[in-house]
């Protein structure tokens, strides 16, 4: 009988408002501590997650294999091979939830093909904090991940967006490359309508969390220092 595969969320970063208490509840927290085997991007981060959350078996006897973007997708059956011969394990993201805007979905897929029970455990999600606190449409909604770095390509993408946006009143939520927020913002502000509700939620249960939502037209600019912090985008053309 093969075991289970555990989804554990990972903090939001190291300056998480009340500790790991503030974000995971004690249950997440007992589970994780006495799992033996774990699936992560990084064996350095999923190792460094877990001596924070205390595990109880010492850490050279703990199995950390990776799943990332330059894993084939031949390997995913190796990484499940210990789940199904029986013992529970559990997959971690860098930060967040595990296989949302995340590779280890492979993973989860394949655990449901091959029959093994899969229990996601509750913990931060950026995507849907940041929904909650923008104010806009929490009743549809869509996130797109990366959209296209080139400036040409980003603009139509979105002004594609703002189009689907109004035509459905849809929430479009996306995300950038921490270095790339500025160009980002400016791109939002030039390419979409005066009307248009944007929200930017950066460092979410941090100590520096900074969420600001307001029209196209005379959006704050310098209500929100962006560069290098994790950040979430959101509109709603109206």
């Amino acid at each position: 009988m093969s075991g289970t595969l555990y989804l554990i969320p990972n903090t939001l970063g190291d300056a998480t408002l009340g500790g790991l208490p503030g974000v995971l509840p004690e249950e997440v927290r007992t589970l994780t501590a006495r799992l033996t085997y774990f699936v992560g991007e990084q064996a350095k981060s999923t190792r460094a997650f877990l001596k924070t959350v205390g595990i109880t078996a010492p850490i050279q006897e703990v199995e950390i294999r990776e799943l990332n973007v330059n894993t084939p997708d031949g390997a995913i059956d190796d990484l499940l091979a210990p789940i199904l011969a029986g013992a529970d394990g559990g997959l971690v993201s860098e930060a967040g939830c595990p296989a949302v805007a995340d590779p280890g979905a492979l993973l989860v897929r394949r655990a449901h093909e091959r029959g093994v029970r899969v229990v996601p455990l509750v913990g931060p999600s950026s995507i849907l904090l940041a929904l909650m606190a923008s104010g806009l449409n929490g009743q549809s909604f869509a996130f797109h991940g990366y959209l296209p770095t080139d400036p040409a390509e980003r603009q139509k993408r979105l002004r594609d967006l703002e189009q689907r946006s109004r035509r459905e009143k849809q929430t479009q939520i996306f995300i950038e490359t921490p270095y790339r927020n500025r160009a980002m913002l400016d791109a939002l502000l030039g390419a979409c309508d005066a009307s248009t509700l944007l929200c930017v939620a950066a460092d979410l249960t941090q100590q520096d969390e900074k969420i600001v939502s307001h029209r196209i037209k005379g959006w704050p600019k310098e209500a929100i220092e962006l560069h290098k912090r994790p950040a979430i985008f959101l509109f709603l053309a109206q």
